[in-house]
């Protein structure tokens, strides 16, 4: 639109003046002004997870945004981090059914982590109690999250306006996280094609979150898209105090300490262990930590609330990231070869971080066992034996060096998606199998009804034989 008022002033300038313009100008100007007027950015709509996921789903609402595509995000009520206004999109706002405000999810993962730490010194019975007890914790919080996921699909569903509107604004294709089924059910009941944000997969595009320098080779469809690491950006300056410190390390360089966005504090004998083995080091340390004031904090830590985690992970004085494991987190570290000392948590934070010490940049602790001895140690090896630096400083080559931007890669099939009315052709054949056919129980039904008939067979056969048998003994006998 801002090409083609431009054009139309410069012409309309050129009219003022009395210049003559030239017919193969008027030409070439029919045809520009015809080309543009047909070119339009996409209509999408979002309905992203909250938290974490919503970190990276905003880098492509942003880049989508940059490129001319009209944004709308579906959010709840009591949204932690999506805002309502914002000049990226425009947000609907739904009526949340409660239950899941950040403090009461940041309550059920200190939770589960004070089960696993009640059951670090028991005995293995003990210990497998405490494994049934987190997993029954998770379940009953799915469980809480599914009702209420399916409480909002009825009352957007049951919203005539809300559903006429999103009928009305004709989107080209709605863009979600598959953790929450709801932004599925949606482009299914709009008729849109449906693209997905996602670390994992099982069948639809699927924007994956990882690639194969973090994955292990495997086969995919060809509507699995790879953009591992398309939320790492170069560094930009720390602020002023903060770079003071970290220059303050000197040849020591800095440790960074994170556990996500969720996870601020830990328990405080936990805590302590880990602020008493940070003392023990000559290395300055930057921990986002909101807990209780800890008696064994050194004089090298300093404790932040909030951390630039990109622009730290890419500052030159940094030497080890200690994490959490979450996703974002480790695919930034891959990006700017910072070794990793996990302590893994919940979800898909153990195999995440398996698989970087697969690949030699990360030594784990288990939270249940540490000590500051065991903490200690583990980061004195991160730091100290160069084979974690030169292997995550292989692995930042091997994601940088692409033909093309994962962001990039990422849009581009958003915008095939919408220039093509989906990508259907792209989709194995079993999403049009029926889950009888797609599990195979017609041919397992099959090969039963022939092992069964060659079981019978052969019984009454054996059986047959046997009372010819019985009768040639009997006519003998007489």
């Amino acid at each position: 639109m801002c090409m083609l008022i431009s054009f139309c002033v410069f012409f309309r300038s050129l009219r003022d003046v009395n210049m003559k313009v030239p017919p193969s100008s008027l030409i070439t100007f029919t045809v520009l002004l015809i080309q543009l007027s047909g070119a339009s950015g996409g209509k999408i709509l979002v309905f992203p997870l909250d938290g974490s996921h919503w970190i990276n789903m905003k880098v492509l609402i942003e880049e989508l945004h940059a490129k001319g595509h009209e944004v709308t995000v579906v959010r709840l009520s009591d949204s932690w981090y999506i805002s309502e206004k914002s000049p990226l999109y425009t947000s609907v706002t739904i009526p949340s059914p409660g239950g899941f405000e950040q403090n009461y999810f940041e309550a059920f993962l200190f939770r589960q982590l004070e089960i696993r730490l009640q059951g670090r010194h028991a005995s293995s019975w003990y210990k497998l109690w405490s494994h049934i007890q987190i997993e029954l914790l998770v379940v009953q919080q799915f469980s809480l999250l599914h009702k209420a996921m399916s409480e909002v699909v009825v009352q957007m569903f049951e919203d005539e306006n809300l559903m006429q509107s999103f009928h009305e604004a004709k989107y080209d294709v709605v863009l979600t996280d598959p953790a929450v089924g709801v932004g599925a059910m949606l482009a299914r009941r709009l008729r849109v094609p449906l693209v997905f944000n996602v670390r994992w997969t099982i069948q639809d595009i699927w924007l994956m979150r990882n690639d194969f320098v973090f994955e292990f080779p495997r086969p995919t469809m060809p509507n699995i898209i790879y953009m591992g690491g398309f939320q790492c950006k170069p560094p930009q300056p720390l602020p002023a105090d903060l770079e003071e410190f970290v220059q303050s390390s000197g040849d020591h360089g800095v440790i960074m300490m994170t556990l996500g966005t969720l996870l601020g504090k830990l328990p405080q004998d936990v805590a302590e262990e880990i602020a008493a083995a940070f003392a023990q080091l000559p290395q300055k340390v930057v921990w986002r930590y909101m807990g209780q004031r800890l008696a064994n904090l050194g004089n090298n830590t300093l404790l932040v609330n909030w951390l630039p985690q990109k622009d730290l992970l890419g500052h030159p004085k940094t030497r080890v990231f200690v994490t959490h494991g979450g996703t974002n987190g480790v695919q930034e570290a891959i990006y700017h070869g910072v070794p990793v000392v996990g302590l893994p948590l919940f979800f898909d934070q153990p195999d995440n971080l398996s698989r970087i010490r697969a690949k030699g940049g990360a030594v784990i602790v288990d939270i249940a066992e540490l000590d500051r001895h065991i903490f200690a140690d583990a980061l004195k090896t991160a730091i100290y034996n160069s084979s974690y630096k030169e292997n995550m400083q292989r692995l930042s080559r091997l994601s940088r060096d692409q033909p093309v931007k994962p962001l990039d890669q990422a849009v581009f099939w958003i915008e095939y998606v919408i220039r093509h009315k989906g990508a259907r052709h792209l989709q194995t054949q079993s999403t049009k199998m029926s889950w009888f056919v797609y599990n195979c129980v017609d041919v397992i039904a099959a090969l039963m009804a022939v092992v069964l008939l060659v079981t019978f067979t052969c019984i009454s056969i054996v059986r047959l034989l046997w009372r010819i048998i019985l009768v040639g003994k009997k006519v003998k006998h007489e």
